[in-house]
């Protein structure tokens, strides 16, 4: 791989506490988001340009982070600045098709850089003259929600900026409509202000979380790729799982769901995993649509995997004010559900059409590729630690790049090391003096880094890993900007929500229909998550939904924690519904099948999987939240194992009636059967439970009963 900045590539380091490399050549697959933009920076001066525009919004987002001395309106500002000014450059560079073209993006760049430099500039005037905007605020203010709508246009697509255009729309025009959805009407000067200078626009709370949070985790994730941690899932997936049958869509269900550790996008685990695993599946005899489904639905799964999960999660936590340790605490539980579903349904499947597990002698020692390359957990196991430790995400999320920045640096220094045991020395004062951080304060682990930057600078061997860094900068700034972007322009439909009030004529509506049928009320929603999903990605999917419907279901008595993950989830699933799939669109080549195809089978893999939202807002404390009645009689712990148990049995039978298969081809008196044991034990009714006890039984009788009579004749 070449070592240019524009290709991204350059040599990988070797670890200096054992024999085996920290990212073995060859193996590269590096993770790149690819909503509307094909890859890379572009060709020539231009595309270096943008690589350093790449890694400048990175280095400043981390000074912001590690320093926080500006202002949170400035931040805001100078992110979307940036998000424009590298997205319109990347697209002057990547589509534009004539010189004229790539002129005129490259100056709407500059341009959305300059608002956000204008705000700067102008931040306490601002301030001052608060509802008196001068003609060259209304100026700005207009060329950056036009300039918000153009860029998420050109990377995200036209669904999301033309719903964001109805809700701009209604608020220039809503004065006109009939009853219940008139409102008073808006001047254009009000609106502008509104949407372009103050934080329930554009520079809202999502934009707030890109900022903050979410830029500081996509770098993350992108350091320790290039660091080889997807070497490392993919060898212990491969390891753990690939002998077991259908063992090859095992280890894309179980690497994907470590990848979901630390990237929280289903596109780029299905890009990244789905290079290892899709020609895998193929290979071991697994149909390429099949084998797309697979990929896609365990992908999508890693948004709900802690502890980095989806941006949505970040969201989440700041929308509800609650810690970010309550959001990974309520996913925990829906998450490892959701994967065991997946491995379940994949090893029916693989038993229904006779597919057996990779050669044992083929497959990697998994333990040994953990003893190999362990110190990339390190920076993973420390963001764990601060999270739950009550540290905020942006100081957690910070500190772990900055620990997988010592860990990436220091590694071919050491190697220089002759014996072992001064290697050893070299990394335990190397880490006391990083670990240092949490009670001497960030400067101390900046003077770390940049001693090390310093070392590395000097010595021949080790300058390849400088490449490393400034590579993984420019990466995690691409990566972020379908994301920023999403944050953007869906603060355009906030701000009409909260401009305008229609909020609360839709939560009205939901309540009315919630006082006769809360089920109902979960159908409504969630069938919203799934339309909206089909054109717009789950960040933006999930703020709309939640906005409208959240309020609602805690009017119902759904606490307010588990309606938004029931949104968050479903939301999720958009990303698998056709026809609009995206995961399964971003699988389709990779797989050489179609995406409609990808996307039929991933609902048939993630069909049991719908029903864990619905058990969660019935029995809370499937997403250990308040107990109910068995928790009053019996204690909290038994009402968590009795839940638990009582879905892993009805998703497990719900898969069976599905697939048509358990210990041999099931018949149709069977899958109904099971059908209905999974169904009567979703639901939370009087006898239920008894009932979906008593058919589960009677059906593991009834299918043993049988196919032991069909062996035995066979025989």
């Amino acid at each position: 791989m070449s070592a240019s900045p524009v290709s991204g590539g350059s040599p990988r380091p070797a670890s200096a506490l054992s024999d085996a490399p920290l990212h073995r050549p060859g193996h590269e697959r590096e993770i790149e988001i690819n909503e509307g933009l094909p890859p890379g920076f572009g060709e020539g001066w231009t595309g270096r340009v943008a690589f350093w525009l790449a890694v400048t919004f990175s280095l400043f987002q981390l000074w912001a982070a590690a320093y926080g001395t500006l202002p949170s309106q400035i931040v805001r500002a100078m992110h979307v600045g940036f998000l424009l000014l590298v997205g319109f450059v990347l697209v002057g560079n990547l589509v534009a098709k004539t010189k004229r073209g790539q002129a005129f993006f490259w100056a709407l760049g500059g341009l959305g850089f300059f608002t956000g430099l204008y705000q700067w500039i102008e931040y306490a005037d601002l301030i001052r003259r608060t509802g008196f905007l001068t003609q060259m605020d209304l100026i700005m203010g207009t060329v950056l929600i036009v300039l918000v709508f153009e860029g998420a246009r050109r990377l995200m697509g036209w669904p999301l900026a033309v719903i964001a255009g109805f809700f701009l729309a209604y608020c220039f025009f809503g004065q006109h409509l009939p009853a219940p959805f008139i409102h008073r009407g808006y001047g254009y000067e009000q609106i502008v202000e509104h949407f372009a200078y103050g934080t329930e626009g554009i520079y809202g709370s999502p934009i707030y979380v890109s900022s903050a949070y979410i830029f500081i985790f996509v770098v993350f994730a992108a350091f320790l790729e290039r660091a080889g941690m997807l070497n490392l899932f993919n060898d212990f997936a491969l390891g753990m799982v690939g002998g077991v049958r259908g063992g090859p869509a095992q280890v894309a269900v179980l690497s994907s769901a470590l990848m979901g550790t630390i990237s929280g996008s289903g596109v780029a685990n299905v890009v990244a995993s789905g290079q290892f695993t899709i020609p895998m599946m193929k290979k071991s005899g697994f149909r390429a649509s099949f084998a797309g489904g697979v990929e896609a639905t365990a992908s999508m799964g890693g948004q709900i995997m802690p502890p980095v999960m989806g941006a949505v999660a970040f969201i989440m936590a700041e929308t509800l004010n609650v810690p970010y340790a309550a959001v990974v605490q309520a996913a925990i539980v829906p998450a490892v559900l959701y994967f065991g579903v997946v491995f379940w349904m994949v090893w029916l499947q693989a038993g229904r059409d006779d597919l057996k597990g990779l050669p044992k002698a083929s497959l990697p020692n998994p333990w040994k590729a953990v003893r190999e390359q362990w110190p990339l957990i390190l920076p993973l196991a420390a963001l764990v630690y601060l999270l739950f430790a009550g540290y905020t995400p942006i100081f957690a999320g910070t500190m772990g790049l900055a620990l997988v920045t010592v860990l990436i640096l220091g590694a071919p220094l050491a190697a220089m090391i002759g014996p072992l045991a001064f290697r050893i020395v070299f990394w335990i004062a190397l880490g006391v003096a990083s670990a240092s951080f949490v009670e001497y304060g960030v400067d101390l682990l900046a003077i770390v880094i940049a001693s090390l930057l310093i070392a590395c600078a000097i010595f021949k061997g080790a300058r390849p890993t400088i490449g490393i860094i400034r590579d993984a900068l420019a990466q995690g700034a691409r990566n972020a900007l379908p994301v920023g972007m999403a944050c953007a322009i869906v603060g355009i439909v906030i701000g009409t929500l909260t401009l305008t009030g229609i909020a609360s004529t839709f939560i009205g509506a939901i309540i009315a229909i919630g006082e006769n049928n809360l089920f109902l009320s979960l159908v409504l929603t969630m069938l919203t998550c799934l339309v909206l999903g089909m054109g717009i990605p789950t960040i933006p999917n999930y703020i709309i939904t939640s906005s409208l419907a959240g309020p609602a279901l805690l009017e119902l008595g759904v606490p307010l924690l588990v309606s938004h993950m029931f949104v968050f989830y479903f939301g999720i699933m958009a990303d698998l519904t056709p026809p609009v799939a995206l995961a399964c669109f971003a699988a389709a080549p990779i797989a050489k099948s179609s995406g409609l195809k990808i996307s039929m089978q991933a609902i048939r893999l993630a069909a049991a999987g719908f029903i864990i939202p619905f058990m969660a807002v019935y029995t809370p404390s499937l997403m250990l939240q308040d107990g109910g009645p068995i928790a009053e009689a019996y204690g909290y712990p038994v009402e968590v194992v009795y839940i638990l148990l009582k879905t892993v049995m009805g998703v497990g039978m719900w898969g069976i009636a599905v697939v048509g298969y358990l210990w041999d081809r099931t018949t149709l008196i069977e899958r109904l059967l099971a059908f209905a044991a999974g169904v009567s034990l979703i639901l939370a009714m009087p006898w239920t439970d008894e009932a979906g006890f008593a058919l589960t039984l009677a059906f593991l009788i009834v299918h043993r009963l049988r196919t032991r009579r069909s062996r035995g004749a066979v025989a």
